[in-house]
């Protein structure tokens, strides 16, 4: 039995932020941040544009996608770094809004892995026969965890959400394998180190902006390209495939440096990865469904396309998915 995707939806903010504008507040430039990084503008959710809204939104394009109603579900998944609430959950939130009561619902922390881990829980529940219906929503507010004064991480990131129904294949669709890591060893490669129990939030850590989000760009750059080569290498080669077999990559949209550099590794044009970072930035758990789904809305993925999809989050958590169309 496999799982498969049959419907996406996706939310942005209508505020956009350019590097022009960030160029104002900070010591950089559109030339410094698209060299760098591939971003020219990121999304910023307002006030009424909370993480559940924005999954909300996201989830309601999805089952109209699907041909579903919110009471066919029998799970809700929500990948997120950037909860409404330390609790109560924001799945539990997005079941509220969606009138899916009764069904099991649970946040995933994954960090920007969120979506290839929550594709890989859902894809393990329908295939054990467990639920036939699941909705995955991975939605990111990341402007509330930046430090706006910071030009090593301000000019990365972006909100917005994304969000897919994963139902039982009747055909040769859908999921062949996802495979996922961790290494617990690179935990402050990027983290927030103020905010939790073993240091909470004071007047101390919000001078020092402990409370958002330090990333050494450095070692998350050289760990990304290799751990994400090296966990797409083993899944072709354990199921006997080699990159010219892939139509398309949908990677993490973190960087283009490191996409491009995956694509060098892989030897893999880079046409065939689907990009929307320049629009979007880093919007985390959100990032590969939105490239998807955006992908999939212009009619780029035909039917029985492979489909390799690859994420890496603060952990460090990663993984890497073939997905067939």
């Amino acid at each position: 039995m496999r799982s498969k995707i049959i419907g996406l939806g996706s939310y942005l903010p209508e505020k956009i932020i350019t590097n022009d504008d960030l160029s104002q507040k900070l010591d950089t430039s559109d030339e410094w941040i698209s060299t760098r990084t591939g971003i020219k503008e990121r999304r910023i959710a307002n006030k009424d544009e909370s993480t559940s809204a924005m999954g909300f939104y996201a989830a309601q394009k999805a089952l109209a996608a699907a041909c579903l109603q919110a009471s066919d579900l029998d799970l809700i998944l929500v990948a997120t770094s950037t909860p409404d609430f330390r609790l109560p959950s924001t799945a539990v939130i997005i079941q509220d809004l969606l009138g899916a009561h009764n069904i099991p619902a649970l946040d995933i922390s994954a960090a920007c892995a969120g979506s290839i881990y929550g594709l890989s829980i859902a894809n393990s529940f329908i295939k054990a026969g467990i639920y036939k219906n699941i909705l995955l929503v991975t939605s990111e507010s990341m402007s509330a965890i930046v430090n706006w004064e910071d030009r090593n991480t301000a000019i990365l990131f972006g909100d917005g959400a994304s969000a897919a129904i994963l139902s039982t294949s009747s055909d040769q669709s859908g999921f062949i394998d996802i495979s996922l890591y961790a290494d617990g060893a690179q935990q402050k490669t990027i983290w927030i180190p103020a905010g939790g129990s073993k240091k909470p939030t004071d007047a101390q850590a919000l001078i020092n902006h402990e409370d958002k989000v330090l990333m050494n760009g450095r070692e998350t750059f050289k760990f990304a390209v290799r751990a994400l080569c090296e966990a797409v290498e083993k899944l072709l080669h354990k199921h006997n495939l080699s990159a010219a077999d892939i139509s398309f990559a949908v990677p993490h949209q973190a960087n283009l440096r490191i996409i491009e550099a995956i694509a060098k590794r892989l030897d893999m044009p880079m046409d065939r990865f689907l990009i929307n970072l320049d629009r979007c930035a880093n919007t985390s758990a959100a990032s590969l469904l939105l490239a998807y789904d955006e992908a999939s809305q212009a009619h780029r993925l035909k039917k029985d396309d492979l489909v390799l999809m690859l994420a890496i989050g603060a952990g460090m958590v990663w993984g890497a998915g073939l997905y067939r169309v």
